[in-house]
């Protein structure tokens, strides 16, 4: 493949590995050249400067020495000789010292070695004698003049130590020259190393403009006149491989759009005409289910009447005749009369339940705490009867039509009292959480509980867990509170994390939208 049929991929791998290979060179050359210079850099700053600085203290230290021999010749105390013998502990420890700072300079570390031979000749054919002598025969003025040979002896000491400071010099200037030329040719690399990419998105720059700019202007341009409704054009293929493959797919999209016009323009007519179709349903099923509302609420009111006649007879005949007839008959009458007074309890249950968002006052802020106030008042003969406790403190105020929450708090805490456990006062905490955008209410109980498989069946309407005989009621009460909380825009659900009784947790929105006219 030549290099002119090459994807637009390879192109600019192969820029981009060729670029890479120079970055690479002048990388590995910078890196060595800026160790060199480094350790260049180390050597003057931190052992040839220490190193002179060493020498300057050497010659400091033997003259020290020679002053403090002078005045012990002098005056004979030997306490004139500590600063003598504090002088050649500071001259070993900077020898020492200078030895280690010159460790990879032989010529230099021998200049170092020869003023140490030298500073305790001094000390051994000069000072040395001279203190003897004093301390054997006393002060002589004689003998604290210096003798031409002490001074050749000293003087040499002295020279050697000059030379060291002018040896350390040189070669300190001779390692900052060289300092400086790695410098130079670290910069050098450096701006080389940004020529080369400066060179490199230059040429990048130019292949993606001949190669992509240009070609995908083009079939941009060929493909703007198509949309315009020329259907009939062939969109030409030119370029590097991978937009020639683009112009032909986008030719053959153009095939099959003027081949499918037809069809996608009979397809938008049918779906139009089930979208009204659709419209037409949902009308009729909106209006089916408003008539059908208004049959139960009718149907309900037209029952209420028959059944006050039939559990009022029934009750005047159970209290006239009562142990007049044969038990089983009393029997009989009490089945009629219980029967008809939970057919108007269902029939009641039935209209409140119906009557949740259709009979609407109005969303209006609501404080929570004068609702479960007045829903729990509502139970005192039962609290007094059971010791019941109900807790609650700082509940929200939110927006919704506050009969409504009532009935649902009295629902709740009723359900609550009803299903206690033998022998166990009920206890009823209220608590609330503020959340994203809405509060979420718990109402506990220590009650008999409910198995966590008829979680969502309590909720449904008419369901009963429990025989009436053993816990009355209708069985449509936690409908009605499910009812009237997702009228209110939330959710009810149990909680199963309690190990006894029952967790019943709702949500109301801190901010209802407007809801003031009931649904249809």
């Amino acid at each position: 493949m030549t290099p002119s049929n090459w994807s637009l991929w390879r192109r600019i791998t192969a820029l981009c590995a060729v670029v890479a290979g120079l970055l690479v060179l002048i990388a590995a050359s910078a890196t060595a050249t800026a160790a060199a210079n480094r350790s260049e850099t180390e050597q003057v700053l931190d052992r040839l400067t220490p190193a002179l600085v060493n020498a300057e203290r050497l010659y400091s230290q033997l003259l020290r020495q020679q002053s403090s021999v002078r005045t012990f010749l002098v005056t004979g105390k030997d306490s004139d000789l500590d600063n003598y013998r504090d002088a050649q502990g500071q001259e070993a420890a900077i020898l020492a010292d200078t030895r280690q700072l010159l460790a990879d300079e032989p010529k230099l570390l021998s200049t170092v070695d020869g003023i140490a031979v030298a500073t305790a000749r001094y000390r051994r054919e000069v000072t040395e004698p001279l203190i003897t002598q004093t301390r054997a025969s006393g002060v002589n003025p004689e003998t604290a003049a210096p003798t031409d040979q002490a001074r050749a002896v000293y003087n040499d000491a002295a020279g050697r130590i000059n030379a060291l400071s002018g040896q350390i010099v040189t070669r300190r200037d001779e390692v900052a020259g060289q300092v400086r030329t790695t410098g130079n040719v670290l910069v050098l690399l450096l701006i080389f190393a940004a020529v080369v990419v400066v060179l490199a998105g230059v040429a990048l720059a130019l292949l993606l403009r001949r190669l992509v700019t240009r070609p995908v202007t083009d079939l941009a341009g060929e493909v703007r006149r198509v949309a315009g409704g020329d259907y009939e054009y062939q969109i030409r293929s030119f370029g590097p491989p991978e937009l020639t493959a683009l112009a032909d797919d986008v030719d053959t999209m153009r095939r099959r759009i003027n081949a499918d016009l037809t069809d996608v323009l009979e397809a938008r007519r049918l779906v139009e005409e089930a979208n009204r179709m659709l419209e037409q349903q949902a009308a009729e099923l909106t209006r089916s289910n408003r008539d059908l509302e208004q049959f139960a609420y009718v149907a309900s009111h037209d029952l209420q009447e028959p059944l006050r006649k039939v559990a009022s007879f029934c009750q005047l005949l159970q209290r006239r005749y009562s142990g007049q007839l044969d038990e089983r008959a009393d029997q009989y009458i009490g089945f009629a009369v219980d029967g008809a007074q939970r057919m108007q309890r269902l029939i009641n249950d039935l209209l409140a339940f119906s009557r949740i968002g259709r009979l609407t006052s109005g969303f209006t802020e609501v404080d929570l705490n004068k609702v479960v106030s007045d829903a729990a008042a509502q139970f005192d003969a039962q609290r007094e009867a059971t010791g019941a406790e109900i807790i609650f403190t700082d509940l929200p105020v939110v927006r919704g039509e506050e009969p409504l929450l009532g009935a649902l708090f009295s629902n709740l805490i009723g359900n609550a009292i009803k299903f206690r456990r033998p022998d166990v006062p009920p206890r009823i905490v209220i608590a609330s959480t503020a959340g994203d955008g809405e509060f979420e209410i718990s109402v506990e109980d220590n009650g008999i509980g409910i198995e966590p498989e008829f979680a969502d069946k309590v909720f449904v309407i008419f369901q009963r867990l429990h025989a009436k005989e053993t816990y009355p009621g209708t069985g449509i009460g936690l409908a009605i509170a499910k009812k009237i909380v997702e009228y209110h825009g939330g959710r009810i659900w149990i909680d199963p994390s309690p190990r006894e009784g029952t967790l019943f947790r709702f949500t109301l929105p801190a901010a209802v939208p407007a809801l003031e006219e009931s649904p249809a």
